[in-house]
């Protein structure tokens, strides 16, 4: 590219189309979580989304599964992330193991691995089946609309985030592209959900980039899973040799390649993995894309004709969402470490937690902008920080903080990174959630947060 190599725009009026006191930008599970919270501290909330639905990765990237939300036995994100799957469990879209299942034992791991429910972290054989969820991706997206509806929340849809509108160091608002035009959205506080750290970096907000596999994920149909599991446990010689056969077909995938849904009959596959993409360009996306579907149809073919189980087996789709794990991470006023999610630091100033690791509230505020707070995936970790804590129920635990967060700040009159993470942590309580706030036996204590 040449430096005439550019078409020169004309600076012209953008209509605003809302105002709210906060503007969550992305409408995947940590937006859906910021949103319904701020809300329901009585904050009006506009909530932007690109896609023609809510639920981001966990419906349109169709990541099936809701883990990493236990220590042990024990559960640890609970809040809204629970909320939405006893909703889905309603209506028969969920699937998880009641709590005597939830156990060390070869009778439950052969009764609910299939579904995904065990701690993949897990050194103990067989892995222990614990407090996880398998859902339906349009499951979600009802349970996602009902509780945005209900809790009074201002949706848009089909809108792309554009621009961040920056005044005096301060974010005032964003500028979307939409069928109708360039649209502002104007608000007190902006909370960014996006994924990639979209509204943040073009704040301003310093930021790294990293980069992990992708996947195209894809559901299969006409599957006898019964048949699927017996010859697994009856035929293991058989299976471990034709199972290695389909993960070569296609080109890497973890150690269960299929799961079973709230679907009769049909699997989730969170495969292929493809390395060497760049989910922050289009050419990368693109390859990505057609590549994966190549893989995918390689696995089908393998299938169909030497798995038992898989005979009528048939793509029913592919997640309309690239799979994407890991692009632009935030440099906030702290950056989460690996020791400290493998240490289970707990911080004075924790607002949320996974698994068995504490999220910082400095972790979720830019350096240099205020009246912005990120939450999500994108959060201020360095790479193999956020490698072991990107799961969807983490961000959700991220997201309800945040609008929280963002509550106690328009009450207060104060900044978002004045708020007070003891007065986050009390308001999601008073909603349900577990904050992190008191710290698991086997945390290790940082007592300051400076």
């Amino acid at each position: 590219m040449t430096s005439q190599d550019f078409v020169q725009e004309t600076a012209g009026q953008v209509p605003v189309v809302r105002r709210s006191d906060v503007v969550v930008v992305g409408g995947g599970p940590a937006g859906f979580a910021a949103a319904v919270a701020a809300r329901r501290e009585g904050c009006s909330v506009t909530l932007i989304e690109r896609y023609p639905y809510l639920g981001g990765l966990a419906s349109g990237g169709m990541v099936l599964v809701l883990d990493d939300m236990n220590n042990g036995f024990e559960v640890t994100v609970t809040g809204l992330c629970m909320e939405m799957i006893e909703r889905m469990a309603r209506v028969g879209t969920c699937v998880y193991p009641p709590k005597q299942d939830q156990r060390h034992g070869w009778d439950v791991y052969k009764k609910w691995a299939h579904w995904g429910v065990f701690d993949f972290r897990s050194a103990t054989k067989p892995n222990p089946i614990v407090m996880a969820a398998a859902f339906d991706p349009d499951g979600w997206k009802r349970a996602s609309n009902e509780m945005i509806e209900e809790a009074g929340v201002d949706v848009r849809l089909h809108s792309w985030f554009s621009k961040a509108i920056v005044r005096d160091g301060r974010i005032a608002g964003v500028i979307c592209e939409t069928k109708a035009g360039r649209q502002a959205i104007m608000g007190d506080v902006v909370i960014d959900t996006s994924g990639d750290l979209d509204v943040a970096a073009a704040a301003g907000a310093r930021f790294t980039e990293g980069a992990y596999m992708v996947t195209t994920v894809f559901r299969l149909g006409g599957v006898d899973t019964a048949e699927a599991e017996r010859f697994r446990y009856e035929e293991p010689e058989a299976f471990a040799l034709i199972d290695k056969q389909a993960k070569r077909a296609v080109g890497g995938s973890w150690d269960r390649w299929w799961l079973s849904t709230p679907l009769p009959g049909v699997v989730w596959c969170n495969c292929p993995h493809m390395t060497g993409y760049d989910a922050m360009k289009v050419e990368d996306q693109t390859r990505a894309d057609f590549d994966g579907r190549k893989r995918i149809y390689a696995l089908v073919d393998y299938v169909r004709a030497n798995m038992p189980g898989f005979a009528n087996a048939h793509v029913i789709d592919v997640a309309p969402q690239l799979g994407v794990r890991q692009t632009r991470l935030l440099q906030g006023e702290y950056v989460v470490t690996k020791d400290d999610v493998n240490n289970r630091v707990h911080f004075a100033d924790t607002v949320a937690r996974g698994r068995d690791y504490y999220t910082p509230y400095r972790s979720m505020l830019p350096q240099d902008i205020d009246g912005l707070i990120v939450a999500g995936r994108h959060y201020s970790a360095t790479e193999s920080a956020q490698k072991l804590s990107r799961e969807i129920p983490p961000c959700m635990s991220m997201g309800q903080s945040a609008g929280v967060a963002a509550a106690l700040a328009l009450s207060a009159g104060i900044k978002p990174r004045a708020v007070s993470p003891a007065a986050i942590c009390a308001r999601v309580r008073a909603q349900g959630g577990d904050p992190g706030d008191v710290p698991s036996q086997n945390a290790t204590i940082m007592e300051t947060a400076a």
